[in-house]
């Protein structure tokens, strides 16, 4: 057996207790802190669209507020460019581009606890007829909001566990 599969078997086996030894928690395993946050958020309404699919997305993964111990506010822009271009100059491919502000606050206090940004892209291609490059849009917007969700749920996850018990 070579050097290589050895070492390999060897931290496939080691792995495990060496998380185990850094104090690695699950977030939604025993003691983990995914519970102080999961259906414990009242997500503000959304604006327009765009805002609802993410409010949507964060409610899924978030899971949806009895009584709400805390409130996230978020702001949202989102733009598209070109960026692909035939040679007689018309656009190819179109990328939508989104941002997203966040702020987690107490809602007793008012305080905020946990706030950022995030930001990603998808992209589509408006090569077909109207009414494919429009569906491609609508999904690229949605896959981007999904995106932007998952961002947000795994920072304030990431942080779960310097809020209070």
């Amino acid at each position: 057996m070579s050097s290589f599969k050895r070492r390999s078997i060897l931290m496939m086996a080691a792995g495990p207790l060496l998380l185990a030894g850094c104090g690695f928690t699950p977030v939604y395993g025993p003691n983990g802190s995914g519970h102080r946050l999961h259906g414990q958020i009242a997500v503000d309404a959304p604006e327009d669209s765009d805002g609802f699919e993410l409010v949507r997305q964060l409610e899924y993964r978030l899971g949806q507020p009895g009584l709400p111990r805390y409130g996230l506010s978020l702001g949202l822009i989102t733009t598209e460019e070109g960026v692909a271009l035939t040679s007689d100059n018309r656009t190819t491919r179109r990328e939508v581009i989104g941002t997203a502000t966040y702020a987690l606050r107490d809602l007793d206090s008012k305080a905020v606890v946990i706030s950022g940004k995030v930001d990603s892209f998808t992209g589509y291609s408006t090569t077909g007829s109207t009414v494919s490059e429009l569906a491609a849009a609508r999904d690229a917007r949605r896959r981007l909001m999904v995106i932007l969700a998952d961002l947000i749920t795994n920072r304030l996850l990431a942080r779960a566990g310097d809020l209070p018990a």
